[in-house]
């Protein structure tokens, strides 16, 4: 059986609308013929009904470049090993996938039932295979002691973490948290820094509205507590082939994995031109100013920019990200990273390719980014 993309992607787009309603149908019927594996997802379904509906929207379009599909499936199945995923959920996850689709679908052929058994099945054993292998030199997930946590504003902390193990990860990339308050609720976090000697691993969390486990995070977790971490996820990482210079752009707290790049690049003693804005509303929102501009006296080659957007009075770079990026010489020889609110990706993804930067050299984690907004988490 073969791999169709062009009718699994016509198919998918027609759930359309109906997105909502098809995920709800899907995990109702998947605990309805399968009871048992209710108890491994958590109370509240709405945010994982999102997460399916992003993770079939990235391995839809992506059917039909092999390579990325293999690299996202991969983390995905390896991921899944800290929910209990074992092997013989699949083929019930599979059968209510293609009921659900069945449903939904305006027009049902058995061509369309095949394209989507075959891309299934394709992905599946990528997961598997991942997992697999994963399981033979690591744990589905670490048991990890706050080793500090520093309150740097009523709703921001940086906590940092000791792992029990060490936790293999690449600057640039995330984990997932849970929380003793929040069983079986994992919630996305950027790692702060570049791998250390110590192990040691940082996070910026800041506790957004209605947010289970950043709530947690920030007002209620203290030194010494536990937490459980899951793997390093993600892919905006630093090309090693690339000796180009650096621009990173960050909102919010998605100066996280910026830093850690910034981190990396130094301690890999190449003298690399890093220019780094970090954008925030006022002056008080520079969480991590101090700690940036220590790194900066540090290394020569490295620049922090703040950009304020809503401080007149401000003494420095004043508007949006996007807005300011054409304030600075030409950006089209830079590796390009972005990082922060879902909006201000979009927007300066979108400057950035006007201005002429090739898109093979903007990155970024979008889904990552759309996962984690406020209220999921």
């Amino acid at each position: 059986m073969s791999l169709e993309p062009r009718l699994v992607k016509e198919n998918f787009a027609q759930l359309g609308t109906s997105a909502d309603k098809a995920a709800a149908y899907f995990y109702g019927r998947l605990f309805a013929e399968n009871p048992r594996l209710r108890a491994m997802f958590p109370p509240a379904m709405d945010i994982q009904r999102d997460r399916l509906f992003h993770a079939l929207t990235k391995i839809v379009w992506s059917l039909d470049s092999p390579g990325t599909l293999a690299g996202y499936l991969s983390q995905l199945g390896r991921d899944h090993r800290k929910f209990g995923v074992l092997r013989e959920h699949y083929p019930a996850v599979g059968a209510a996938l293609i009921a659900t689709l069945r449903k939904f679908s305006d027009e049902w052929t058995p061509d369309v039932e095949a394209a989507w058994t075959a891309a299934y099945q394709e992905a599946s054993s990528l997961m598997l295979a991942a997992a697999d292998e994963d399981a033979e030199h690591t744990p589905p997930w670490w048991v990890a002691e706050v080793h500090d946590h520093d309150r740097r504003s009523h709703d921001l902390a940086v906590l940092t973490l000791r792992p029990a193990q060490q936790l293999p990860f690449t600057a640039g990339q995330y984990l997932t948290v849970q929380t003793a308050r929040w069983p079986r609720v994992w919630r996305p976090y950027s790692i702060a820094n570049a791998p250390r000697s110590d192990g040691m691993v940082r996070l910026h969390v800041r506790a957004l509205p209605g947010g289970w486990v950043s709530g947690s995070l920030v007002r209620h977790t203290t030194s010494g507590d536990s937490l459980l971490l899951g793997p390093a996820l993600g892919s905006m990482t630093l090309d090693p082939e690339s000796d180009r210079d650096l621009l990173l752009i960050a909102g919010g707290t998605g100066l996280a994995p910026l830093k850690a790049l910034a981190e990396q690049v130094i301690m890999s003693g190449r003298h690399r031109n890093i220019q780094l804005l970090v954008g925030a509303r006022a002056e008080r929102d520079l969480y991590d100013l101090p700690d940036l501009r220590l790194l900066e006296s540090s290394y020569p080659w490295l620049e922090v920019i703040p950009v304020l957007s809503e401080e007149p009075g401000y003494d420095g770079m004043r508007g949006q990200i996007p807005d300011v990026l054409s304030r600075f010489h030409d950006w089209q020889d830079h590796d390009v990273y972005v990082s922060g609110p879902t909006e201000m990706i979009r927007s300066s993804v979108g400057e950035l390719q006007r201005l002429g930067v090739p898109p093979a050299r903007i990155r970024h984690d979008l889904l990552g980014a759309e996962e984690s907004q406020p209220g999921k988490s």
